[in-house]
């Protein structure tokens, strides 16, 4: 389209093609809408359509304005050198491409998001850079999802054939006027592309940012239908990821939490193997064991044999992850930090040095290692494997090395070994470690794109969700681990702690909540029987794993982690802590409070709105303290780099 030539000209043709860019951007949040619509439909007839739509111009209109800021320079020159027509062209290609990458970047994130449950930041480049299988991945997805591709042609087209552009040039008598008036335009557009960057004249003090969204939905996971990825990329490059919020003075502070642990005792240690699997996606739903409450007592899950180990381990009433991704559970469950705000491995504060459970077993002489059957480096598994600790690390380059296994024959095509055999591998290498040893295995076939082996095919055919497939296969291939592992040496001397990693798929509704989507089985099974078994009352979560093993074994020094030792308190002291989307969420007592970690404050009662549906209004809040606490201490320790004891906590 184009408009006759004036001295305007150039400022209402860039209005137009401004105009259209926000045209785009919402036709790509319908189309992310539509994608996740499971994640968002139980809790749309809430939402308020205008508060939607204010927050979605509002943080729109950031991203928009940062990518189109050298378009709107070059529209608004006050050169009569850029009425050219080639400039011109120049200047309509730009606009397209940079928008078009705008349009792609927000369809492809509708289908990642489905893993993560976020808009994506700008951590995506670092947890998948030591990844080789992205190009592959990338276009089984595009196929998979061809309506979005055929979406995103469709909005490219409209931009353009759409886009305005001045029409000739003016002639040599109009050039005083013109300059005149495109300084004016442009003196007048480059308040608004500032304004407009920072999210409005709304709070001056500071820019938008990812946590504003919460001001315009009622869940922690809603904020994505009003951000947009463009915005989340650039907001959180370069960010700096902690900040010490200073609620509380230090001795308040270490009066109301510390993550420090001392020793109960002096009481002999218990020497025995610890075994850590964690399990890719092996959500709790998946698990009849903890579901008898579904579908009026009639779910039987997808988990066999692991129902069948739950009856002779220890477990808790709740269970809950502290991340939604794979490299947020190896420094929960094996280090006990949680994540706050970015998964910590993609942070700076990932040198500090760090009190992990084999660093700290190493004291006691214990030798370690570190599994997954995806090639080396991937995931950045192997870096944050020897942070924690760890002496040795087996991934796919080792087990193919190994004359005893099926080599690259096992390789599942994209990922890692296949779980059966890697598993098995697992069991068979720990039998060759010195003991006391600790060791830990991350499986990885409960993973998109959810393929199983071609010989379980007919044995585990398509159900309701393609997980549900996978997780009988890893459910199989957990059975023939424990069947090789009972033949082992080491065995009646183990404690075995199988978990998950994070959550995926669901369908029921009470794990599609904000807090639903942490719920990850924890269980802790020790052959000789010395440990209780059954159903605690409590809450246990990822980054309690570590304090309680330590407890149980009564480990003898002091040492930092910020989970419960879960035998060591009572059930109504027990608690979780999770970062969702911009809100830090903490359960105690059934009671759930959502936390924007400067004044905004929800809270649910689970045991009477499992749902969240109706939020507690005016409560008096007891335990908003502890998780202020609990966040000062991570980021005052993080920043500090004191996750591990100093000499003055040594000696306490």
């Amino acid at each position: 389209m184009k408009i006759k030539q004036t001295p305007f000209s150039p400022l209402i043709a860039t209005i137009c093609n401004i105009a259209l860019a926000y045209i785009v951007y919402m036709a790509c949040r319908i189309a992310y809408v539509w994608e996740n619509w499971t994640l968002f439909s139980s809790g749309w007839e809430s939402l308020c359509f205008w508060s939607l739509l204010r927050g979605s111009v509002r943080f729109d209109g950031s991203a928009i304005f940062y990518t189109n800021a050298l378009y709107i320079i070059m529209m608004l020159l006050p050169l009569f050198a850029k009425e050219r027509r080639w400039w011109q062209s120049l200047t309509k290609c730009f606009f397209v491409v940079i928008n078009s990458l705008s349009v792609a970047i927000n369809l492809c994130d509708a289908v990642y998001s489905q893993f993560t449950g976020r808009r994506t930041t700008s951590t995506f480049f670092h947890e998948f850079s030591n990844e080789n299988n992205l190009v592959s991945i990338f276009f089984t997805e595009l196929v998979n999802h061809w309506y979005l591709l055929f979406t995103a042609i469709m909005l490219i087209a409209f931009l353009w054939f759409f886009y305005t552009k001045p029409d000739g040039c003016m002639r040599s008598t109009d050039r005083k006027k013109y300059r005149v008036v495109q300084s004016i335009a442009f003196s007048f557009a480059i308040p608004v592309m500032l304004i407009a960057m920072r999210g409005g004249v709304i709070d001056t003090y500071r820019p938008v940012s990812l946590a504003d969204a919460n001001k315009y939905v009622n869940q922690p996971h809603e904020t994505a239908i009003v951000l947009n990825t463009p915005f989340t990329l650039i907001r959180t490059i370069g960010k700096t990821t902690y900040v010490d919020p200073h609620y509380f003075d230090d001795a308040t502070l270490e009066n109301t939490y510390s993550p420090l642990h001392l020793p109960s005792d002096t009481t002999a240690m218990k020497r025995k193997n610890i075994v850590i699997l964690i399990v890719e996606s092996f959500g709790r739903e998946y698990i009849g064991y903890y579901n008898n409450h579904l579908e009026e007592g009639r779910y039987r899950g997808y988990t066999p044999f692991v129902d069948s180990l739950l009856k002779h381990s220890l477990t808790w009433e709740h269970t809950f992850a502290n991340g939604r991704k794979s490299i947020d559970a190896l420094p929960s469950i094996l280090a006990s930090i949680p994540m706050f705000v970015e998964p910590f491995y993609f942070t700076s504060y990932s040198l500090n040095k760090v009190s992990g459970l084999p660093g700290e077993l190493h004291k006691e002489g214990y030798s370690s290692a570190f599994f997954h059957g995806a090639e080396n480096g991937s995931m950045g598994f192997q870096a944050a494997a020897r942070s924690i600790g760890f002496d040795k690390y087996y991934g796919r380059n080792e087990y193919e090395a190994d004359p005893r296994f099926g080599g690259s024959d096992d390789f599942d095509g994209t990922w890692a070994i296949w779980d059966e055999p890697f598993l098995q591998y697992y069991a068979t290498k720990m039998s060759e470690m010195q003991e006391p040893f600790v060791t830990a295995v991350f499986t990885a076939s409960s993973h998109h794109p959810f393929a199983i082996p071609e010989e379980y095919r007919d044995i585990y055919p398509e159900e309701e969700l393609v997980m549900h497939k996978c997780i009988r296969y890893v459910d199989n291939a957990l059975r023939k681990f424990f069947i090789t592992a009972q033949k082992q040496p080491w065995y009646n001397n183990s404690i075995f702690v199988l978990c998950s990693d994070h959550t995926n798929m669901s369908n029921h509704d009470i794990y599609q909540t904000p807090i639903g989507v942490f719920s990850a089985p924890i269980l802790i099974y020790d052959p000789s029987g010395e440990l209780p078994t059954g159903i605690f009352p409590g809450i246990a979560q990822q980054i309690d794993i570590m304090p309680t093993l330590l407890h149980i074994m009564g480990y003898p020094r002091p040492y930092i982690a910020f989970g419960n030792e879960l035998l060591n308190i009572s059930p109504e002291n027990s608690w979780s802590v999770n970062y969702n989307g911009s809100l830090y969420q903490f359960l105690q007592n059934d009671t759930l409070i959502q936390f924007d970690g400067l004044n905004k404050v929800t809270g649910y009662d689970i045991s009477k709105d499992p749902l969240l549906k109706s939020p507690i209004h005016n409560a008096d809040y007891n335990s908003l303290s502890t998780l202020k606490a609990i966040i000062q201490q991570y980021m005052k320790r993080m920043i500090e780099d004191r996750l591990t004891t100093n000499d003055k906590e040594n000696t306490l």
